[in-house]
C-alpha cells in the first residue's frame, strides 16, 4: 500500500524525496478490524502538525525518524478484514467515520497524530478506537453516502459544534465561586438563586463585601456545609485559586477585573455585577475559545440574574457578520447560515483581503435569495478600512449585528468588531487565537446590553453524529465544500495548497487512487470530461462524480 509518513518538521520530511512509500499493507489480530481509507480532507491542523513536526503539542516526546506520523484526521473507511473476536459485531463492507479526538485511559491518541491517519491506504483499527474512553469512536455510515462528503463531517462538526455550545446557568455546583466586592456597605447586592440544598459550590472566598452579602453568603455557606474564606485583600486570592466562578460587585477599576479574570478556572465564568468602568477591560480571548470561559453581567444587583441561557445558534431573522470568510470554513459557515432553518435575513460575509471572499456569491449567492435572505460579501482591502466599517454599519441598520463569527485569528480584527454588536448580540470567537491574547472589551456593555462571547474548540462524538445526520438527511451538502481532488501521489501538493490557502474550499484525497494529481474542480473539464459532466449546478461535487472518479482511475493492488 501507499502511505505518506511525517517524520518531522517541514514538507522535506513528508515520505520520501517528495513521494509516498510502497509498503505491506499491514496484519490484523483477532481483536483488530483492517479498514481502507476511502477520503480523507486535508486540513490547516495537518500544516501544523508539519511545520511543527515534534514540538506539535499533540507529538510532545516523540521521536519522529523513528516513529512518523501519518496525518489525516477526516476520514471516511470501510471494513475490508475482521479480528475473529469482532465477527459478530463487524462485517467487511460496514463503512465509518471516526471521532479523530480519541482518548483511551486518560490518553490522547489522536487519529492522524498518535495514531496512523487518512494518508494511508490501509490501517488498523484496535482497541483504542473500539473500547475508548467514550467507547467506540467509529461511526457507522449508510452506503449511499458519498466517501468526500462522509469525510468532510468531521470539519463540519466542528462548525456544527460551534452552534451548539452550553454554559452554565448558575454557580457550578461542587465548584469554588471568589466574590469580590467594591466594599459598600450601603450596597444591596444578593443572590436570589444558586445556594440550596440541591446545588452549590463547595467554597466561597468572599473579599471585601458589603455586609449584607457576606452575612448572608456566610450563613447560607454554614447551613450548607460550604467552606468559607474571608479575605481582606485581593492579592491573597493566588493560594485559592482558580475559581469556578468569579462575581465582581461594582467594579469602577478595569484593572480590577482584568486582574480578577485571571485567577478563573477551565470553564469558569466571570460575572461582572452593575459595574461603572470609565475604559475597556483586557480579557484573554484565547481561554474563551480553547477553555470554554465566557464573560457575563447584569446591571440589576441581582447576583443570578446574569446566569441566564446565552444563545449559541444565529439570531432567526437577524443579521450576521461572518468576519475572516475567505477560506474554507468560512464558507461552511456561510453555506450553514444559508441552508439551515431559521437562519438570519441578512449575512455579511467578509475578509483583510482574498479575492477568494468573492467566491461565496458565486457559490451561495442563488441559494440565498433562494430562502429570502440577503449575501453581502466585502473585503477591506479593496474598498479601504474608513469605507469598510462604515459600509459595515451601513449594512446592520445602523444597529450593529445579532450575531458576530469570527474566523480570522486576529485580535485587532475581533477588537474593532465588538463596537459593531447590536444589544443582545452574541460573538462566535471561532478562531483559535493562543492562550494570553487579550482584547479590549466593554464590559459594561456586557452587563448593560447583555452583549456576550462564545467559543469553541473541536468537535465532540455527539457533534460529529448530528452532523453526520444532516448530511444523511439533506439539511447540509458537504460536498460543496470540495474545491480540488486528488490521489496519493497528488496529497503533497494538495497539502502544500492548503498550507498557502489556495482554496477557498477543501482539497480531498482518495487514497486509493494513486496517480491523480491535485486537481481543482474546474480543471476536470480537460482531464476528465467525464468526471466533470457529472458535477452538480456551479461545478459542485456530487457522489455522482466521484462514483465516476473511482470507476475511471481505481486500480486494484
Amino acid at each position: 500500500m501507499l502511505i505518506w509518513p511525517l517524520y518531522g518538521a517541514g514538507f522535506e520530511k513528508l515520505g520520501r524525496e517528495g513521494k509516498p512509500l510502497r509498503v505491506p499493507v499491514p496484519q490484523y489480530g483477532p481483536e483488530e478490524l483492517l479498514v481502507r481509507h476511502d477520503a480523507v480532507g486535508l486540513c490547516f491542523s495537518d500544516i501544523k502538525v508539519i511545520r511543527l513536526g515534534p514540538d506539535h503539542p499533540r507529538l510532545t516526546g516523540r521521536n519522529m525518524e523513528q516513529e512518523p506520523v501519518v496525518l489525516g484526521h477526516e476520514v471516511a473507511m470501510t471494513v475490508v478484514g475482521v479480528g475473529e473476536r469482532l465477527r459478530k459485531r463487524y462485517h467487511v463492507g460496514d463503512r465509518f467515520i471516526i471521532q479523530a479526538d480519541i482518548y483511551y485511559r486518560g490518553q490522547g491518541m489522536a487519529y492522524g497524530y498518535v495514531l496512523q491517519g487518512g494518508l494511508s491506504q490501509y490501517a488498523i483499527i484496535g482497541k483504542e478506537i473500539l473500547r475508548g474512553d467514550e467507547g467506540c469512536y467509529l461511526l457507522p455510515v449508510k452506503p449511499e453516502t458519498g466517501y468526500a462528503e462522509a469525510a468532510l463531517t468531521e470539519p463540519w462538526a466542528c462548525v456544527e459544534a460551534a452552534y451548539n455550545i452550553r454554559y452554565r446557568e448558575g454557580l457550578k455546583d461542587g465548584g469554588v465561586a471568589w466574590f469580590l466586592g467594591c466594599g459598600d456597605a450601603k450596597s444591596s447586592y444578593h443572590l436570589s438563586q444558586g445556594l440550596d440544598k440541591s446545588s452549590h459550590p463547595r467554597r466561597i472566598v468572599a473579599t471585601n463585601l458589603p455586609d449584607p452579602l457576606a452575612n448572608f453568603l456566610c450563613q447560607r455557606a454554614e447551613i450548607l456545609g460550604i467552606e468559607w474564606v474571608a479575605l481582606d485583600d485581593s492579592a491573597e486570592v493566588t493560594d485559592w485559586s482558580p475559581f469556578d466562578d468569579i462575581i465582581v460587585l461594582g467594579a469602577t477599576e478595569p484593572t480590577m477585573v482584568e486582574e480578577a479574570a485571571k485567577h478563573l478556572a477551565k470553564g469558569g465564568i466571570l460575572n461582572v455585577v452593575a459595574p461603572r468602568l470609565e475604559g475597556k477591560v483586557r480579557l484573554d480571548i484565547g481561554r474563551l475559545h480553547y477553555d470554554h470561559i465566557t464573560f457575563i453581567g447584569t446591571e440589576g444587583i441581582d447576583i443570578a440574574a446574569a446566569y441566564q441561557p446565552i444563545r449559541s445558534k444565529l439570531l432567526p431573522g437577524g443579521l450576521a457578520w461572518i468576519l475572516g470568510a475567505a477560506g474554507p470554513m468560512g464558507h461552511m459557515h456561510v453555506q450553514r447560515a444559508i441552508e439551515l432553518e431559521g437562519g438570519p435575513r441578512k449575512i455579511v460575509a467578509t475578509n483583510l483581503r482574498s479575492p477568494r471572499i468573492l467566491e461565496l456569491k458565486r457559490k451561495f449567492g442563488e441559494a440565498a435569495r433562494r430562502r429570502g435572505m440577503e449575501l453581502i460579501c466585502l473585503t477591506e482591502e479593496r474598498i479601504g478600512s474608513e469605507a469598510y466599517y462604515e459600509r459595515l454599519w451601513e449594512e446592520s441598520d445602523e444597529q450593529g449585528f445579532d450575531d458576530i463569527v469570527v474566523l480570522a485569528p486576529s485580535a485587532e480584527a475581533i477588537e474593532r468588531a465588538v463596537d459593531y454588536l447590536a444589544p443582545g448580540g452574541v460573538m462566535n470567537i471561532f478562531a483559535g487565537l493562543p492562550r494570553g491574547t487579550e482584547v479590549a472589551m466593554d464590559v459594561n456593555a456586557i452587563a448593560i446590553q447583555g452583549i456576550r462571547f462564545i467559543g469553541s474548540s473541536g468537535s465532540t462524538i455527539a457533534d460529529l453524529r448530528r452532523m453526520l445526520a444532516l448530511t444523511e438527511s439533506g439539511a447540509l451538502s458537504p460536498n460543496r465544500s470540495v474545491a480540488a481532488v486528488a490521489g496519493m501521489e497528488g496529497a503533497l501538493d494538495g497539502l502544500r495548497a492548503v498550507a498557502e490557502g489556495r482554496f477557498p474550499g477543501k482539497v480531498v484525497v482518495f487514497p486509493q487512487i494513486a496517480s491523480l494529481p491535485l486537481t481543482p474542480l474546474p480543471e476536470l473539464r480537460k482531464l476528465l470530461p467525464n468526471v466533470y459532466a457529472k458535477l452538480g449546478k456551479g461545478e459542485v461535487w456530487t457522489k455522482e462524480a466521484e462514483e465516476e472518479l473511482l470507476a475511471t482511475l481505481l486500480v486494484e493492488g
